[in-house]
């Protein structure tokens, strides 16, 4: 196997990997996609995939990463969560992790519920409430977050398997 095959077989590797990563908030997905991508460029010597091309793919692999913000502190900040909330939205998909697809759609409201309720350090009937409301608010901002970081994924993968073929 000469170096060039292993350099594709790494690229695809990073790819895949990064696929994996826009839905398992623990891996920077959009950006290991972007290495893989460029990996293979290089690899190809530039004759498939060109300048325009990467830069396009990097302006979208910055506005995956915007998005991801945008969305986690969007969904969070229109509910009114605090800090801790965000804090505990985050150590809850961490944690969430290691009890698979449940714990990956479950962590992060159990997480912002109970970093709320710490910020308020009241189990009052209308706290709670408003817990369970930052913690549902947190959660669809991950999920929008998720969804709109998979589609840029997917057109990243259209837009260089389009410039490789063309």
């Amino acid at each position: 196997m000469d170096l060039t095959t292993i350099y594709y077989l790494i690229a695809a590797l990073l790819v895949l990997i990064g696929l994996l990563g826009t839905v398992l908030p623990i891996l920077p997905g959009v950006p290991l996609m972007f290495a893989g991508m460029l990996l293979a460029a290089w690899a190809g010597d530039f004759q498939h995939i060109g300048a325009a091309t990467l830069v396009v793919l990097a302006v979208l692999t910055l506005v995956s990463l915007a998005v991801d913000f945008w969305a986690t502190a969007h969904g969070a900040k229109r509910v009114g969560a605090s800090r801790l909330a965000m804090l505990g939205a985050v150590i809850g998909t961490v944690v969430g992790l290691l009890f698979g697809l449940p714990g990956l759609l479950f962590g992060p409201f159990v997480g912002a519920l109970i970093g709320e309720l710490l910020h308020h350090r009241s189990l009052h009937p209308h706290r709670v409430g408003h817990a369970t409301k930052v913690g549902v608010g947190t959660w669809v901002g991950l999920l929008i977050g998720t969804a709109l970081k998979l589609a840029l994924a997917f057109a990243m993968l259209g837009l260089f398997a389009l410039a490789w073929w063309l």
